[in-house]
């Protein structure tokens, strides 16, 4: 479990697609101070949680399955990309985001930026089957960073980002066309399972998806 507060910026040393299919990252994390970390922690790489199999100073390698790659972009980074960095959430930490997994919903894609004093706004497609659990003024984890949702229109969600945020994170560096992890809030996913029988609403309960949807907790 990770804050959605990115702690550092890493890079990728080394990248190894292995014979079976999968991947190996090698990531220098300096910033991150890997000193009290141990084989088997979990690392928030741009919002994707890895283990770390092997820790050498100031790196760390982190085995990708092939069922993160089908949900990530992992595939396509390549050596001296800049990715955002995030230790697992302890007792002792203060909860300054919100609740993130580290499990990417899906990958997302930079619609349209534009300055607005020393902000910047952005607009993100979504995929079409997560657009229903993003709502305005909601949470969401872009590239392991925890947002506020400022507006919705269709698939697509806007954001403000504060020069604090673009300043530490991979988001000074997006442009249109740049794709990005995407994950949901937690509470809208299992809100909805819970609502579930067999693909149809609880009778039991006077909570439906509509009106969650009324109230702002999804979208329609």
């Amino acid at each position: 479990m990770f804050t959605g507060l990115v702690e550092t910026l890493g890079y990728i040393e080394k990248t190894q697609k292995t014979s079976e299919g999968d991947l190996i990252l090698t990531i220098n994390a300096k910033g991150l101070g890997l000193d009290n970390a141990e084989i088997g922690d979990s690392i928030a790489v741009n919002g994707a949680c890895l283990t770390a199999v092997t820790l050498t100073g100031d790196n760390f390698d982190a085995d990708v399955s092939k069922e993160s790659l089908a949900h990530t972009r992992l595939e396509q980074l390549k050596s001296g990309d800049t990715v955002n960095l995030e230790k697992a959430l302890t007792l002792s930490k203060p909860l300054g985001g919100h609740l993130v997994s580290g499990h990417v919903d899906g990958v997302g894609q930079v619609k349209a930026l534009a300055r607005d004093a020393r902000s910047v706004r952005i607009e993100i497609d979504s995929p079409h089957e997560l657009s229903r659990y993003i709502a305005n003024k909601g949470s969401i984890c872009v590239d392991g960073v925890s947002l506020t949702v400022t507006k919705v229109e269709g698939s697509s969600f806007h954001l403000n980002i504060v020069p604090h945020t673009a300043d530490r994170t991979i988001i000074k560096d997006y442009q249109p066309g740049t794709q990005v992890h995407l994950e949901v809030d937690l509470l809208a996913r299992y809100l909805e399972r819970l609502l579930q029988q067999g693909g149809h609403e609880s009778k039991s309960s006077n909570v439906t998806m509509d009106l969650l949807a009324k109230n702002g907790f999804l979208n329609k």
